[in-house]
């Protein structure tokens, strides 16, 4: 890139200012993650739009790694967003307006300029593809108070969620791990997402006509659409996408079961996307087929080392042949592709989506395949297991900018990784042993 033209996305783009942040810290934004070096103070040539940021605090060595904490921003065209480490709390914090200005303006004057770092732009295209339908209103409506989401605040939100045995095992590890926050229980800490009933239950309708209504969601999500998103179709969109952003990056687990939530409802409807919700269906099928294709895909960057992070993983059943995804995928793919008449860009996306999941997972989908599984319930004991796993590994590669040293790479949703490879062997593994993968 020539100079002018790095000066002017320089310019043009926002800036996240990020000071006094420890070495070995691993910061995040949309799909790329940095292993902080001595002289990074942030990132620049961020385009306009809504970016997740997010982050892990390292110990002196540089090999353990604090539960991931991050936040939404919308960034305006040369905008300059300023943080600050705070060391006690070990987390990034706001300045005073007058601080924050002083930085804005020093930022610039390009007085941080070789110790910023710049957004790779080729990567750019895969984030829009996975938050194209998030708005700053979005963000507005589903942020939590102070915009920080991390699981070491969660274990108490999920409290009444239904869970397996290890599940509520997971919870607990969390609430009693060395990174787990101390919550006010008189204020609230997660995301207000859109409450979605697991059961329609409705006074005055029982037997059959009750029962029609839980096989077919579309009633369900007919009276959501309306009743929480103003009739506005993009707006569950955003939140599904919001929700996926949360969990794939932040590893939020609150936000696993509402993007949980949200595909059941839609993968529980029958005459929605054959008749009434035609378009709505159409972009549906795009924002998760996007999503599982970007969870799927193997890294594309030369390896020059390795950063080693505990976080918390999702276990390989989730995408297994008996997972609540592969049950509502068969039936939602039998439902679009036998239809006598079917709109064409749905049947065209169903096909690729279906295609995606045969191809990278290795799926049947026919009618009477050997894989079919019994699909359990959340509470059955057999459902879907969330356990806390070691040492998951990050192959990253080493940049250099200017005086500024980090190590960066899209940031690997490795637990998919873990997963896709995982659904593809013969063997099983048990789920409640330690894994270390490096991803190639």
């Amino acid at each position: 890139m020539d100079p002018e033209t790095a000066l002017g996305l320089v310019k043009h783009g926002a800036t996240l200012l990020l000071l006094d942040v420890p070495q070995y810290t691993l910061v995040g934004i949309d799909t790329q993650m940095f292993s902080v070096g001595p002289a990074f103070n942030g990132i620049k040539m961020i385009p306009p739009g809504p970016h997740f940021v997010y982050y892990s605090s390292s110990n002196r060595e540089g090999n353990e790694f604090s539960p991931i904490i991050g936040f939404f921003v919308d960034a305006s065209p040369s905008e300059v967003i300023v943080r600050k480490w705070d060391q006690q709390e070990e987390k990034l914090v706001k300045l005073s307006e007058d601080e924050e200005e002083r930085y804005c303006q020093a930022v610039k004057s390009l007085e941080f300029d070789r110790q910023l770092g710049p957004y790779t732009l080729s990567q750019y295209g895969d984030w829009k593809r996975l938050s194209n339908y998030i708005t700053k209103n979005t963000i507005e409506r589903i942020e939590p108070i102070g915009g920080e989401i991390t699981v070491a605040c969660e274990s108490e939100m999920v409290g009444n969620i239904p869970k397996t045995s290890m599940e509520k095992a997971f919870a607990e590890q969390v609430r009693n791990s060395n990174f787990s926050r101390s919550v006010d229980k008189s204020q609230r800490r997660g995301c207000y997402y859109t409450p979605i009933p697991r059961v329609i239950k409705q006074k005055g309708i029982h037997g059959q006509e009750l029962t029609c209504l839980n096989l077919d969601k579309t009633q369900l999500l007919e009276s959501i659409l309306m009743k929480d998103y103003g009739g506005c179709e993009d707006l569950i969109l955003g939140e599904l996408q919001f929700a996926f952003v949360a969990f794939l990056m932040g590893q939020s687990l609150e936000a696993f079961f509402q993007w949980k939530s949200l595909v059941s409802l839609f993968l529980g409807c029958t005459e929605a996307p054959l008749h009434t919700r035609s378009q709505l269906f159409t972009k549906f099928i795009k924002v998760i087929y996007y999503q599982l294709k970007y969870g799927f895909q193997k890294e594309r960057t030369d390896t020059g080392g390795a950063e080693k992070c505990a976080l918390t993983l999702l276990d390989e059943s989730w995408l297994s042949s008996d997972s609540f995804l592969h049950h509502l995928c068969k039936d939602f793919f039998l439902l679009v592709l036998e239809a006598p008449v079917i709109n064409g860009d749905i049947l065209s996306w169903t096909r690729k989506f279906k295609e995606l999941l045969e191809d990278t997972l290795g799926w049947d989908f026919q009618p009477k395949s050997a894989v079919d599984g019994t699909y359990y319930e959340e509470d059955d004991e057999k459902a879907t297991n969330l356990v806390s796993r070691g040492s998951g590994s990050f192959t990253m590669s080493a940049f250099n900018h200017s005086d500024v040293s980090y190590h960066g790479t899209y940031c690997l949703p490795y637990f998919l990784q873990i997963i896709a490879h995982h659904a593809q062997r013969e063997e099983n593994t048990s789920s409640g042993s330690c894994c270390e993968v490096i991803v190639n």
